[in-house]
């Protein structure tokens, strides 16, 4: 991100800038990552391959979550307001203990599943969610 100090009055009321300029990209070395919090409004939420030795918790309030072969050490926590949720975590099925709430939604996932080391824990209201479990490594 770059600080934009020369910015005038008339920046700040009225207009948004267009969508290309509204996109925050990170790029985030998964290299010892213990635990990553991530939250937004009006936006989705990408993620690529990432794999953490603790926790991710992803929030979004409109906008959707998008993931590619998250791989988690202890717990997952997903939560969409006006959103899907589509993405694929790596372990088995039987690897996790799962608590699914969904309002006004489709999903893939029981309300509740016990007996996994891990956890994952999914919240939706107006969205559907569709979670898969892929045994392969990264």
């Amino acid at each position: 991100m770059a600080s934009a100090s020369n910015k005038k009055w008339t920046d700040y009321i009225g207009w948004k800038t267009s969508d290309e300029n509204r996109k925050i990209l990170l790029e985030i070395p998964d290299a010892l990552l213990d635990t990553l919090i991530l939250s937004t409004t009006n936006e989705d939420i990408i993620l690529t391959t990432l794999s953490v030795n603790k926790s991710i918790s992803i929030s979004s309030n409109n906008g959707n979550i998008n993931f590619e072969h998250l791989d988690v050490g202890h717990a997952l926590y997903l939560t969409a307001k006006n959103g899907d949720i589509d993405g694929m975590v790596i372990g088995s099925y039987d690897d996790f203990s799962i608590q699914t709430e969904i309002k006004n939604g489709d999903s893939s996932l029981p309300d509740k599943k016990d007996g996994g080391e891990k956890m994952l824990s999914v919240s939706s209201n107006n969205g559907n969610v569709n979670v898969e479990f892929i045994n392969e490594s990264m």
